[in-house]
């Protein structure tokens, strides 16, 4: 971007200026006071300035008297090749414009068409421009200003001004990258220690959980093992009840085979027992019939004994018989008349005969009732005890039948608890061995209840918060990982970036070293330019080493060199810099105010010469132009005349 002309209207001393400005060198010259500088400042603020060391308000920079002023830059947009330098504008001129006004509005126009200032930076941007640069607009007192400057600001400024701040830029994000990374990973390291914290709680509190789930999965196997235990309890009860009602019923059946033996007995006994009953009446009847036998024959012969006394007696008292036998004889007296002594004699005899006989045969007969009784004893106490036998079977048939009773009542419940305890057990899960009692199986739920209670605050969210905190942990563990994997990166990241920033930076000073010891030599000086702390980009700094009339080459400061030394030491560097600075555009003013005319000359010279062959307009403000011939130059001579800047010569 070269600058064609400029236009100024009521800023500072010029009510109204046209100054043209051509390729290459443009002196301006001219008396102290007569403007010179503020055409330089007017070019700054046009270009976007803020701050100048004029004025600190920009409104102060109107013309007294006036409540507006403006500055037009009229820009060459001229094609170069098949290319314009802002290829946006496809004409040859461009128009910037800033307006002030004394209510401290400001604004920018381009092509008379407002514009804010960032449009007019991102503009000079592309094209290398920037006002604040001192390298490349280096204002009144810049000279001495820039050799106060640290060596850190002086780099950046060369690195501004030559286009590498890309490199520092990239430098910076990537270490700012790395900072903000070092601290994301210690972030997340702080988050993954308290993670890690926070999970080993959760973790305890997950065992405990799995120990509650464990044991309650145990309390469920306990309730199936208990429920099947039942069952294979009230199994044995129903086994139990079935087996004593089988013992029953054999214990009946074989009352009842008894019974029936018994009875059989104790018919066959009836029916000797009524036989020897019969036996003995036969023998009973037969013993009274003998004995009737017996009294007969007996009274017989007591009465044949008695009549045969009293048939004695009659006929020994025939005479005077006494009235009882005579009454006896009455009654017998055809007895006594048919019976003789002889008779009466043989008939005892015959009787007593059949007496004997028949005592023989009652005799014979109380010896078979007697044979008879005991038998009919025996068969009789054999009978009693048969039909006892029989009681006590009845009795014991009672009682069976009533256990047998008792035992189907309790296996119809025990058949129906041990139905509902199967379907219970059915629900609790598929049948499995028991081989613990119930007690075993109760006292063990117990235990199990006891450390149930115990864990009794441990929720079912906790497995919830373990799994969250578990996957969080993960996350921030593979986060932290890929954390310090993009530290590492960043880290390679940026010592290949500051190798890169190192490499253009030490071959850029190289250059201008080689370039800044030629100019020094024509002035009898030596120096050096050097990057200093090019380990770090934060510190790292641009090293100007000078010495003049022989002396050995010290940093230029403002203490160690004259102002003449510092001056030409200044330019020096900014010659030797020329060639790398992107900016089109570049001015300094009276940076010979402080030069003997030997080093004046040798500068201006060395200027003409580096601008001469460049694409570049530079704006030189000197008191006098003496050291710079007109063929070589655009000389542009300002004067003030009552109180206002003029152009009075452009050659």
């Amino acid at each position: 971007m070269l600058i064609q002309e400029v236009i100024l209207e009521n800023f500072m001393s010029y009510e109204y200026a046209r100054v043209p400005f051509k390729h290459g060198v443009n002196v301006i010259c001219g008396p102290n006071g007569s403007g010179k500088s503020s055409l330089l400042l007017a070019v700054s603020v046009a270009l976007g300035q803020s701050y100048t060391e004029r004025s600190k308000k920009l409104s102060n920079l109107i013309r007294w008297g006036k409540d507006q002023a403006r500055v037009t830059l009229i820009l060459d947009n001229t094609k170069s090749g098949d290319r314009r330098p802002v290829p946006k504008f496809n004409k040859d001129q461009i128009f910037l414009t800033r307006v002030l006004r004394r209510d401290g509005q400001y604004w920018f126009e381009l092509d008379n068409r407002a514009v804010t200032k960032t449009d007019v930076e991102r503009l000079l941007s592309k094209l290398g421009v920037d006002p604040d640069n001192m390298l490349i607009i280096m204002h009144q007192n810049m000279v001495e200003q820039f050799t106060v400057l640290s060596q850190q600001e002086k780099l950046r400024m060369v690195e501004a001004a030559v286009g590498l701040e890309p490199y520092r830029t990239n430098v910076l994000e990537a270490q700012k990258k790395l900072t903000r990374i070092s601290s994301q990973e210690e972030s997340v390291s702080k988050l993954l220690e308290s993670a890690e914290q926070t999970l080993n709680y959760w973790r305890e509190q997950y065992d405990r959980y799995q120990e509650k789930k464990q044991l309650q999965t145990k309390r469920r196997f306990l309730e199936r093992e208990l429920a099947w235990a039942e069952v294979a309890r009230r199994e044995e009860m129903t086994k139990e009840l079935e087996d004593e009602r089988r013992k029953q019923l054999e214990i009946l059946n074989q009352i009842v085979e008894e019974t029936e033996d018994i009875n059989g007995i104790l018919q066959t006994e009836h029916g000797e027992h009524e036989k020897l009953r019969n036996e003995w009446k036969t023998l009973f009847d037969m013993r009274l019939n003998l004995e009737r036998e017996k009294s007969r024959i007996e009274t017989t012969i007591s009465l044949c004994d008695q009549l045969l006394k009293e048939t004695t007696m009659l006929e020994t008292a025939k005479g005077n018989p006494s009235p009882p036998i005579s009454l006896l004889m009455k009654e017998n007296s055809l007895q006594f008349k048919l019976l003789k002594s002889e008779n009466l004699t043989e008939l005892i005899n015959s009787s007593s005969q059949q007496l004997s006989k028949v005592n023989v045969e009652i005799d014979e007969n109380q010896d078979k009732a007697l044979n008879v009784e005991e038998k009919t004893e025996k068969i009789g106490n054999q009978l009693l005890e048969s039909k006892i036998k029989l009681a006590l079977l009845q009795y014991r048939s009672d009682n069976v039948k009533e256990d047998l009773e008792r035992l189907e009542n309790q296996l119809k419940s025990a058949k129906t608890n041990l139905n509902e305890a199967m379907m219970k057990a059915e629900q609790a899960g598929p049948r499995i061995a028991v081989i613990k009692t119930v007690g075993e199986i109760l006292d063990e739920m117990r235990i199990t209840d006891g450390h149930l209670i115990a864990l009794a605050d441990v929720s079912e969210d906790i497995e919830r918060m373990y799994e969250s905190y578990s996957k969080l942990y993960l996350e921030l563990k593979e986060k932290a990982q890929q954390v310090a994997e993009n530290r590492e990166k960043t880290l390679e990241e940026v010592k290949t970036r500051m190798q890169n920033w190192r490499t253009v930076i030490q071959s850029l000073l190289d250059r201008v070293n080689l370039e800044y010891q030629k100019t020094l030599a024509q002035a009898q000086a030596v120096g050096e330019v050097k990057l200093g702390n090019g380990h770090d980009i934060e510190v790292a700094g641009l090293e100007i080493h000078v010495g003049f009339k022989g002396g050995k080459p010290v940093p230029l400061d403002a203490y160690t060199q004259s102002g003449g030394e510092r001056t030409t030491a200044t330019m020096s560097f900014l010659l030797a810099l020329q060639q790398h600075v992107r900016s089109p555009f570049r001015a300094v003013d009276e940076y010979d105010i402080h030069m003997d005319p030997k080093n004046r000359e040798i500068i201006s010279k060395m200027l003409i010469s580096t601008v001469k062959d460049a694409n570049a307009q530079y704006i030189v403000i000197t008191p006098s132009q003496i050291t710079f011939a007109k063929e070589e130059t655009n000389i542009i001579t300002v004067q003030n005349v009552e109180g206002k800047s003029v152009i009075r010569e452009v050659a």
